[in-house]
């Protein structure tokens, strides 16, 4: 059962060393994702909805992302770089987390950019039911 992912890009993320003024790495990553979505398939893409956000906490590996999805497993993910194939790989891994019925995505099942960096993997959140 495919359901929604959200992707979110941190917004805010700069290599370390990097100058504070000019576009932000993470804003040159969530340029390259959007671009990416709208060139990928259709179907696909329909199962994941971006995002930016001013910041994800992983400033010492930048540029970070995450995933996330009703009942899922999240993923926070860093070290990545703002170029549109890294942009097409979190994508593509983003569609395999939405058609994951659970969310997890095992290393070797991940794109190859997205095999390293794993910064946070959080279980899905316990059912109201389940608390």
């Amino acid at each position: 059962m495919t359901t929604t992912t959200e992707l979110i890009v941190c917004t805010t993320c700069r290599p370390p060393g990097a100058p504070r003024e000019g576009l932000a790495a993470g804003e040159e990553l969530l340029d390259a994702v959007r671009w990416a979505q709208a060139d990928g398939p259709a179907s696909a893409m329909a199962s994941v909805r971006v995002r930016g956000v001013a910041c994800l906490g992983g400033c010492s590996r930048a540029c970070t992302v995450a995933l996330q999805a009703p009942g899922k497993a999240s993923y926070l993910f860093g070290d990545l770089g703002p170029d549109a194939e890294t942009a097409r790989q979190v994508l593509q891994c983003a569609a395999l987390h939405a058609a994951c019925a659970d969310g997890q995505l095992p290393r070797q099942a991940r794109p190859e950019r997205l095999r390293g960096g794993l910064l946070a993997r959080l279980p899905a959140p316990l059912a109201a039911s389940e608390a």
